[in-house]
């Protein structure tokens, strides 16, 4: 009696643990139903497993820019199925002796979650804009405010030394037609003759250099163009200039500011098109030295961060990358004009990107115009609001 007892007890694994009860009629299935589910279960590891092979074979192709496409729920649904299929298609890779092919196809989708991560903290870092002093309750988010600069194009002539005032003045009379006009998207285009591995962006004070770059990187990071880019760097001479007393290799300076990539581990930048922006080089402290500044070629050796901009613009440290550089006028002799492939210049808004930008700022029609015209009938009011910030002085000080 009692033996017939125990066996309808559950079965208890460990101490403390789940019971399990071994009843095997309630899990039966039919031959019929489970062909069918076989059936399907085929059909599905089939579409899988050629889905991951064509996008493996996509990411060896030396043309393919295969990228990540999947949401956060996708990924995270996905992860264990696509890390366990990696191991066996790099299993079966080395059992053919393609080891070779293997360790490429493993740093390569490390590479590209490694990316992954990094575009997604620049877009939470890009994504809203700060204009003035940040305090404004309510963000403003690039996509819905940017207002598309006016931005020309020329050699890499002297200076301009007249007073910045002076230059948005004379900027506003030049005639149509008389200057290169670049658009954000071509800004690193391969000219004629050489390609451009090195550009100086130049402007005066509130002009809109850093919103630039600012909508570039945002754009990048959130897979809407430049897809030829595989990592952007932005870094700003302010705070560089706080470790200046510091030495860092070129690994270990992208280490310390984007950390996503050191816990990546990844130090290997020599097959990677990568792009450096360095927004406001006339808070560069002290001024970069071209002529005894040490050479540097290995991305691993320690030196100055100075001495690391400079290999860099010099084109002895990693010469493969693609170089940004902002500044205002007065501060861009500080690069010698040989290091420098392109220059382009941002004037700021023309008449129509100031409506655009007042349109954008507010949502009110009737309120947009009503600001248009007040700055229409004070002349030197709109020439100032050639400025980026000015405009937006203007529109808090009409707003309150």
């Amino acid at each position: 009696m009692g033996t017939e007892e125990s066996k309808d007890e559950p079965i208890e694994l460990r101490p403390g643990g789940p019971t399990v009860d071994f009843d095997h009629t309630s899990t039966s299935v039919h031959p019929t139903d489970l062909e069918s589910i076989f059936k399907v279960l085929e059909e599905d590891i089939t579409t899988f497993v050629k889905d991951e092979l064509k996008r493996m074979k996509n990411i060896l192709c030396p043309e393919g820019s295969e990228r990540l496409k999947e949401t956060a729920g996708e990924k995270e649904q996905n992860k264990s199925n696509r890390e366990a299929f990696l191991n066996i298609v790099l299993n079966f890779l080395r059992r053919r002796k393609q080891e070779d092919l293997a360790n490429s196809l493993q740093n390569k989708l490390h590479e590209m979650i490694c990316r992954q991560k990094l575009k997604t903290n620049l877009t939470r870092r890009f994504r809203c804009l700060l204009e003035g002093n940040s305090r404004e309750k309510k963000p403003n988010f690039v996509n819905q405010i940017y207002t598309e600069l006016h931005i020309t194009k020329h050699g890499t002539e002297g200076v301009n030394s007249q007073p910045e005032v002076q230059q948005i003045e004379a900027a506003s009379w030049k005639p149509a037609g008389s200057e290169t006009i670049i658009k954000c998207e071509d800004i690193f285009i391969p000219g004629k003759d050489e390609p451009v591995r090195t550009l100086m962006t130049k402007g005066v004070s509130g002009i809109g250099k850093t919103v630039f770059t600012q909508k570039y990187i945002l754009d990048w990071a959130e897979d809407k163009t430049y897809h030829n880019i595989h990592f952007i760097f932005p870094f700003t001479f302010r705070e560089l200039n706080l470790l200046k007393d510091k030495t860092y290799s070129l690994v270990g300076l992208i280490h310390y500011f984007f950390t996503e990539i050191k816990e990546a581990g990844m130090v290997n930048f020599e097959e990677c098109h990568v792009m450096f922006i360095f927004d406001g080089l006339d808070e560069c402290r002290p001024p970069l030295d071209f002529h005894s500044t040490q050479i540097l070629t290995n991305i691993t050796e320690p030196a100055s961060v100075h001495a690391l901009i400079t290999n860099l613009i010099r084109g002895k440290l990693l010469p493969s990358a693609s170089l940004w550089i902002t500044t205002r006028p007065a501060a861009a002799n500080q690069i010698p004009p040989e290091y420098i492939d392109m220059v382009t210049e941002v004037r700021g808004f023309t008449d129509s990107q100031k409506e655009e930008y007042f349109k954008r700022k507010f949502r009110k029609e009737e309120q947009a115009s009503r600001i248009i015209s007040h700055i229409r009938t004070s002349r030197s009011l709109h020439i100032m609001c050639r400025i980026p910030i000015f405009c937006w002085i203007t529109a808090t000080v009409l707003r309150s």
